[in-house]
């Protein structure tokens, strides 16, 4: 098999998988659903913007319904643009147009639906344009870039009264809703620490260089509202990820997820009133400039929401402290006076008391929940139906934002002068304990905290609901971006 052979079967493979995921785990649902309807006068026509990888979940999940077509894929790398159309076509019958530039897709009034899996720096941007020009919008998470851009969604959604959802598809899964009502009913207690995990390993990608662009790329479309600056990564697709200008890092990519769970659970619908945060890009010197190993702590007063990243870890011979927390890699824990939750996955979770006994446990749901859920908004227009509406999405991006604005503000410092800091704030977290098994992660994967030491920002004061910080311009800048003309987010009170 050669190797563009063998490509395409991967490709076909996963878009299979995709459709044959979300038709199972939405039976239940759909069996229900009566409003569906097989009639060509009454599809809803769909767009999907930014193709090469999670965008084909959006489109299996589309098309495993009766009442949605295709008739638009969008992508600025033709070559991808194409293959996925093709795919489409093999699925529903007739090929849907191809577009490299949104903007040519918003033009067209039949279109209905703009979903949108862009890389994160043009989540926003597209956001906007497509509830401006009057479609409705589903938008991967982290919904935005940077704090700003997702406020301003939410005030296109409003402003133009459009149905828009926020890819958080563990919201619509009732295992995961049965769950966190158990959590925010009191199940455990009080809620001290909502933790969020994500301990998933990520090698180097490559050493700074100065890259060709695809040429079936066209990268001023790609760049955006980005600079438009040097390749500097080998990997062109997907290792944005790790360099800021387009990227989050892993708290952006996997753990918004998790943030959002945890936010969910502790019933708060505001940004903290005080972030920091400390960690490091550790274990090699690459093209990427976001931490592989991270912690953050938010304080909501009587409860504090923390976040671990952790990047490292490929030898098997590790412990497993080094790899999970309390049996989750990639999941969030509730800590509560009677009890702790964990939830290991996007569809539920396992409660136990004081000792660890197992008391309760829950599961059920896919991502086809979250799709149907969109689309019964967009027939209803009901936006209040959403069970990912935008705000929540903007809320728990914004929390991704604001621990790595204290991040980038920071500065290095010994594993000991850390945890003075960290024991000088206000917080129900475990400082010691937290800082203890960052440094135990570091030291198993031969991290020196004596030449590498630990880069700690500022203890951030913020007015949650303002979404602004107090006392601290430098942060504040942070919270928007210079843009690329003519690719620039409106400004507060301009879209």
């Amino acid at each position: 098999m050669t190797l563009k052979s063998r490509r395409q079967f991967l490709e076909q493979s996963m878009f299979a998988t995709a459709a044959a995921v979300a038709a199972n785990a939405a039976a239940p649902l759909m069996a229900e659903e009566t409003k569906q309807s097989s009639s060509p006068n009454e599809k809803l026509r769909v767009c999907t913007v930014g193709v090469n990888g999670r965008g084909m979940s959006h489109v299996g999940g589309m098309l495993n319904r009766k009442d949605t077509e295709y008739v638009y894929i969008c992508d600025c790398d033709t070559d991808v643009a194409e293959r996925r159309a093709q795919q489409v076509a093999d699925k529903q019958g007739k090929k849907p147009k191809i577009a490299t530039d949104i903007r040519k897709v918003l033009e067209d009034d039949s279109v209905d639906i703009i979903t949108i899996a862009t890389p994160n720096h043009w989540h926003a941007l597209a956001a906007i344009w497509a509830l401006q020009a009057g479609k409705d919008v589903y938008v991967e998470k982290p919904v935005s870039h940077n704090v700003s851009e997702g406020r301003r969604i939410v005030e296109a959604a409003a402003k133009y009264n459009k149905i828009c959802q926020a890819g958080t598809q563990s919201r619509s899964n009732p295992g995961m809703i049965d769950v966190i009502d158990f959590v925010k009913n009191g199940g455990i207690g009080k809620i001290n620490v909502a933790r969020g995990l994500c301990y998933k390993p990520r090698p180097s990608i490559g050493p700074v260089g100065d890259y060709p662009v695809p040429a079936s790329v066209d990268y001023d479309l790609w760049a955006g509202p980005a600079p438009m600056g040097p390749v500097t990564r080998k990997k062109f697709h997907y290792d944005w990820h790790w360099q800021w200008p387009y990227g989050n890092g892993d708290l952006g990519n996997q753990g918004i997820h998790q943030m959002d769970i945890a936010r969910w659970g502790l019933g708060v619908d505001e940004l903290s009133s005080q972030v920091i945060s400390y960690g490091g890009r550790y274990g090699y010197e690459d093209a990427g400039t976001t931490p592989n190993t991270q912690v953050i702590i938010h304080n909501y007063g009587d409860a504090s929401l923390v976040f671990e990243v952790r990047g490292l870890v490929y030898d098997k011979s590790l412990p497993a402290s080094s790899k999970n927390y309390k049996g989750s890699a990639i999941g969030v824990i509730f800590e509560g006076s009677d009890g702790y939750v964990v939830i290991p996955s996007y569809n539920g979770g396992v409660a136990f008391d004081k000792d660890g006994n197992k008391i309760k446990e829950f599961s059920g749901g896919g991502d086809q929940h979250h799709y149907d859920n969109f689309i019964s908004a967009v027939r209803s227009r009901n936006a209040d139906s959403l069970n990912g509406h935008i705000v929540e999405g903007h809320l728990s991006s914004a929390l991704c934002h604001t621990g790595n604005i204290s991040y980038l503000l920071g500065e290095s410092v010994s594993a000991g002068e850390c945890l003075e800091r960290l024991e000088a704030i206000e917080t129900t977290e475990n400082v010691k304990a937290t800082l203890d098994r960052f440094t135990e992660h570091l030291k198993d994967n031969k991290v020196d905290l004596v030449k590498d030491k630990v880069k700690i920002g500022p203890n951030l004061k913020m007015d949650g609901k303002a979404e602004t910080f107090t006392g601290n311009e430098a942060a504040n800048n942070l919270l928007t971006r210079e843009y690329r003309k003519p690719y620039e987010v409106p400004a507060e009170g301009k879209v």
